[in-house]
């Protein structure tokens, strides 16, 4: 009964405190955090032990799976490099460093238990960092190294906390570390592509909504027992497998399993990572009164606490800098992938908050080891500190240093553009399969509503109106109160008892639907006034810049001249239809488009990516 109690508290305050942070435009993580610091010193409140086991098993997988799952993987090998210098490179020498900290602020706790503690505390939390860096709208490219990170990082960290804590009972070696991380990392890798493999082939067989979405609802713990079983990484098992399946799952049969799947999935990382930073602030009276009795004296453990949190925060930009431009003093790499802005490392290296990952491993430790109280305070000391720290000044120093994040009116259009792509090629194959049998009026309807979805995404592209709606955003509206006048129908017949309930439930499931797909297309339409496009969207223009335009032949192999010269990269690229110029989107650090625009007045850009052959009027705000 208590439990039942206790999980049924959780969630209603996660729900509170998410909800209550999102009408405040608070950082819903840092809330719930202080709400279970508060919570814990309240007399009412049980003591909440973190079993370690809990975490580990229970939170972590569907956690990293959830993130692993939206995370792309071409996405991922693109930035292999720097995911892999900061997952490894930096968890390696933020353990050793840490810990030699650590030995020379504490001599009395043994090297072993220290170094122990820098493998606890070197991996910033993958709920944590992505959370953060979503709200602020960071550049997409960032937002794909941290979470990239995040998502390995568990891994390094854990293989080099069993190393330390098998050193502390005297029996390691080189040889055997090394041994050891081949094993954990080679292991967790082929176990997670055969579980991918068996788990995608499952999930093709089988028709059933309900058992695919539980075949997926399993499927970390697939991955993680296995690999723990022959002592390989279960975590980048896991992560192996939330790649490769959700890479496969769009092309997988059975759309109604793939929504009932990222419903599912949205709902369970949801409520996992947010009561993930309750019980982080819940942890705080029980780790402070641990320590009131140690003999190394509060004024040293509290004062010694500190510097370890300093050195984490020193360490990060102390790796973070040179890998990124290290690397790039060979020329094949520099010429492939120019140098960012210092502005980059910057924000990727004060993006390191520490998460539950870090109380959890902490608690790990044997119990008999001397002073493990302090060692779990200053765990917990890191994790309060780069929360509070950077969690309240990231987005803060996002606007300081202006890194522009992903453009919305850039994505309006790509999402247009590639609507508009997908449309026809819905339209060319209805024209391959038509026979001279059927109905003209099946096809016409067939080829008018896929053609008006297309149309749909241009025109969210408009200019905000007050006064006007869009056509598809009226017809949603007006659909919708057709849908409730038809809902309140069968409602009132189901209590006149003429009908069988299971006929009930399935015309009212497929209004459901119907409502489902409306709300989708609402949401996107801007409410605010601000727009969210780049001009009125017709896809042949009106103004009189788009029809005198005329198209310069575009280059064999396009790029920004500019962004080469200061060493950006470009996200997508425009060409000016007056001189010819080649320039970055909106979404690109340099924008070099625009300001082409500003200097010399020519007013139309067509894009010149594959596919795309959309313009844009400066002047007008205009697409054509």
């Amino acid at each position: 009964m208590e439990i039942a109690l206790g999980l049924l508290v959780l969630v209603a305050v996660v729900c509170a405190g998410s909800a209550l942070g999102r009408k405040l435009n608070i950082s819903v993580p840092l809330l719930l955090v202080l709400a279970g610091v508060a919570g814990s010193f309240l007399p009412f409140v049980p003591h909440i032990e973190l079993n370690p086991e809990v975490v580990l098993v229970g939170l972590l997988p569907p956690l990293l799976y959830a993130a692993a799952l939206r995370t792309s993987l071409f996405d991922f090998g693109s930035n292999r490099r720097a995911i892999g210098l900061l997952s490894v490179g930096y968890v390696i020498f933020g353990t050793i460093t840490v810990g030699f900290v650590v030995w020379w602020l504490f001599p009395e706790i043994p090297l072993a238990a220290a170094i122990a503690l820098g493998a606890v505390v070197a991996p910033p939390d993958a709920v944590a960092a992505t959370a953060i860096a979503r709200k602020v709208r960071m550049p997409r490219r960032i937002v794909t190294i941290l979470e990239g990170e995040s998502l390995v990082n568990d891994a390094t960290a854990l293989i080099c906390l069993r190393a330390a804590i098998a050193a502390i009972s005297g029996s390691v070696s080189v040889v055997g570390i090394a041994g050891d991380f081949m094993l954990a990392a080679g292991g967790g890798v082929v176990v997670g592509i055969a579980a991918a493999y068996v788990l995608t082939t499952l999930r093709k067989r089988v028709r059933n909504v309900a058992i695919n979405t539980s075949t997926s609802l399993i499927a970390p713990l697939v991955a993680y027992l296995p690999a723990e079983a022959i002592h390989a990484s279960g975590v980048l098992a896991v992560v192996v497998t939330g790649l490769v399946m959700g890479t496969k799952a769009p092309s997988m049969p059975n759309g109604a399993a793939r929504l009932s799947q990222r419903s599912n999935w949205n709902t369970v990382q949801f409520l996992l990572e947010n009561s993930v930073f309750l019980l982080i602030g819940l942890q705080v009276r029980t780790i402070i009164d641990g320590v009131q009795d140690d003999s190394l004296g509060a004024g040293r453990i509290w004062a010694g606490c500190a510097v370890i949190l300093l050195a984490v925060l020193v360490l990060r930009p102390v790796w973070v800098f040179p890998a990124t431009y290290l690397p790039r003093l060979i020329p094949a790499v520099r010429r492939n992938d120019p140098a960012p802005q210092w502005q980059f490392p910057a924000i990727v290296s004060w993006a390191g908050m520490r998460g539950v990952v870090t109380l959890a491993a902490v608690l790990v430790l044997p119990p008999d080891l001397e002073h493990r109280s302090v060692l779990i305070l200053a765990a917990l000391v890191v994790v309060a500190g780069t929360l509070t720290l950077q969690g309240f000044t990231l987005p803060a120093l996002v606007r300081v240093l202006r890194i522009p994040g992903p453009d919305q009116r850039e994505d309006a259009l790509n999402q247009a553009a590639l609507m508009q792509q997908a449309t026809a090629a819905g339209v060319a194959r209805l024209q391959e399969m038509r026979t001279d049998d059927d109905p003209p009026e099946v096809v016409a309807m067939l080829k008018r509503r896929t053609q008006e979805r297309g149309l749909a995404a241009w025109e969210r592209l408009g200019r905000p109106s007050a006064e006007t709606a869009t056509p598809s955003e009226r017809y949603a509206r007006l659909r919708l109160a057709m849908l409730e006048a038809e809902r309140a129908k069968v409602l009132e017949l189901r209590r006149g008892g003429e009908y069988a309930q299971e006929v009930l439930s399935e015309v009212l499931e497929r209004l459901d639907v119907e409502e489902s797909m409306l709300d989708v297309s609402l949401d996107e339409v801007d409410t605010t006034g601000e727009g969210g496009g780049e001009g009125i969207a017709r896809p042949g223009g009106v103004c009189s810049h788009l029809e005198d335009a005329r198209s310069p032949e575009v280059p064999l192999d396009p790029f920004c001249a500019d962004c080469r010269r200061e060493g950006t990269t470009s996200v997508h690229l425009r060409m000016c239809l007056r001189c010819g110029k080649v320039g970055c989107c909106d979404s690109s650090p340099g924008t070099h488009a625009s300001r082409h625009f500003e200097a010399s007045g020519h007013p139309v850009m067509r894009s010149i990516e594959p596919g795309e052959d959309w313009r844009w009027c400066y002047e007008d705000d205009l697409l054509g």
